[in-house]
Parts: structure tokens; sequence; C-alpha cells
């Protein structure tokens, strides 16, 4: 799926198509969390991407690993990318405003930097980006506003658990280099599944989804989520993990804040403050830092183990 040459342009493109697609899942979760509960819309989540991916293995002709110890190490990378991930962040986010959230979850390059400079050994990340990881979380706080910070050191717990859920996505975005030798659509396909098998029983146990009766609104809006914001996006997101890196990959991060107000600009006729403005371009300014003076690398030619 990756390409032997690729191009900078054409990787840069699908990282904004990636900060595209989980930017808005934000929107579709606040539709769809109106008639389903969280535990349950995440389930039904991962379900359908499980079987999106699964159809797009039969359709290449892929296959699982038979390896047991490469499975083991899929299921670290679902905790890390979503069960661990997205159950963590659900819990801070009910505790801490949105606001502050995107901010702290928007820490991962960061996380991704200092995890790589003082534990992995995989590479080397120069200074230049972690000015630039800098740049693109002072482009986030001015999106947001400022103001937002000023909740910083109140409800501590919610805090810690919203900062744990983005070394999380760090982790995973450094851990998910491992599977360079596997198809993007296995990796993908291995950590929904392995979501899937954790998620749906408790789904059944704390939810009984049989008893809901959801919109159509809320239906479609599960099923973008589904399909788009999490099948698709990480087909996209372990492709990049090959060309951009763990922390060009983890950038991304910070596009969806500008995304998030371009999209309430175009579609509710919010208008965008001059700190806003200047807060998406340095978030522009910061990602391209990351990943600009970034040579690319090919595929190591086996997990690592």
């Amino acid at each position: 799926m990756t390409p032997s040459k690729p191009s900078l342009p054409l990787e840069i493109g699908l990282l904004a198509v990636l900060a595209l697609l989980w930017g808005s899942s934000y929107l579709f979760i606040k539709i769809a969390v109106n008639d389903i509960p969280p535990i349950t819309l995440i389930a039904i989540r991962v379900g359908i991407a499980s079987l999106f991916l699964l159809a797009v293995m039969l359709w290449r002709g892929e296959r699982f690993p038979r390896d047991g110890k490469v499975l083991g190490m899929l299921l670290i990378q679902s905790v890390l990318n979503s069960l661990g991930a997205w159950t963590i962040l659900a819990w801070g986010q009910q505790h801490v405003d949105s606001g502050l959230a995107s901010v702290l979850n928007s820490t991962s390059p960061i996380f991704v930097f200092l995890i790589t400079a003082f534990l992995a050994h995989h590479k080397r990340i120069d200074r230049l980006r972690l000015v630039g990881a800098c740049l693109g979380l002072a482009g986030v706080v001015l999106i947001v506003g400022p103001g937002v910070m000023t909740g910083l050191g109140q409800h501590v717990g919610g805090q810690l658990a919203v900062l744990t859920g983005a070394i999380l996505y760090a982790g995973a975005a450094i851990y998910g280099r491992r599977f360079n030798a596997l198809p993007a659509t296995v990796t993908a396909a291995a950590t929904m599944i392995w979501a899937s098998i954790f998620l749906i029983p408790a789904s059944l146990i704390l939810d009984r989804p049989w008893t809901l009766v959801p919109s159509t609104t809320a239906i479609l809006a599960t099923l973008a989520l589904s399909v788009f914001c999490t099948a698709i996006a990480l087909l996209i997101y372990f492709r990049l993990l090959r060309t951009l890196g763990s922390i060009g990959v983890a950038s991304q991060s910070y596009l969806r804040a500008g995304i998030g107000v371009l999209l309430g600009s175009l579609l509710l006729g919010e208008t965008i403050s001059p700190p806003a403005v200047a807060g998406i371009l340095c978030a522009l300014v910061g990602v391209a830092i990351i990943n600009i003076p970034r040579p690319f690398r090919q595929a190591s030619p086996s997990p690592k183990k």
C-alpha cells in the first residue's frame, strides 16, 4: 500500500485528510452519543470498522500473521491506539472543559519526541522538530483560545487522564512502526478486531444495546464514524507511520483544532477570530517544520519483536 518512493506532497495531503477524518469524528460522536451510550458507540465503531477492513483484506487477498508473538504485539497496539486511549479520554473529558481537553490531547507529538529521545532507539529526532512540536501546540492554544489555560490545575484527575490519552497515542505512533512489514490493512484490521473482542461484550453487559432505539441521524453518524473516521483513517495512519514517521503522523493532532474551526465557519456560519487565524498559521508552520525536513525511509523488512 506504500509506494516505493513516497511523494512528500502526497503524504502531507494524506496527513491533512487524516486530520480531517479524526477531527470530524468529534462531531459524529456528539451526534451519535445523544441516542447511543459511549461504550456501545465505541463497540459499534470498532465492530463495523473490523468488518470493513476484513472485506478490504479479502479483496486484496491478504491474511493475518500466524506468529502468536506478532498477534500479541498487535493487541498492545490496539490498547495504545484505541482500547486504552479512547476509554481513558472518554472518562477524562467528562471532567475537563472541551477547549482545555483539546489542548492537552494535542501534546502527543511532544510526548513522541520525549519518548523517542530518552527511551526509543529506532531513530533520532533533532531539535528543529521539537521547535515544530512546540509551535504546533502554541497554535492549538491560540485556536482554542488562551483563556482555556486558566483551568489548568483544576480537576487534576481528569486533566491527567486526557494527558495519559495523549501519551498512549504517542506510544501508539512509536510502537506502530514495528508493523512496517505488514500491510496497513492487516495491521488496522487486527487492532480493530482486538478492540471488538473486549468492547462488544462490555457493551452487551453494561448497555443492553438491543433496548436502544437510535434516530436515523445517530445511525448515519455512527456509520460515518466507523467507516470513514476509523477504518479508512487507520489505513492512512499506518501508511503514514512508514513515510512520515512517528512524530510526523502525530503532528496531525495540531491540524484537528484548525479543521474544527474551519468546519464551524463553513457549516455553521461561525466567525473565525484573528487569534484563531494566527493559531492555524502557527500550527501549519509547526507541522511543516516537523515533516518537510524529514527524509523518507523505506519500511523495515520485518516486525520488531
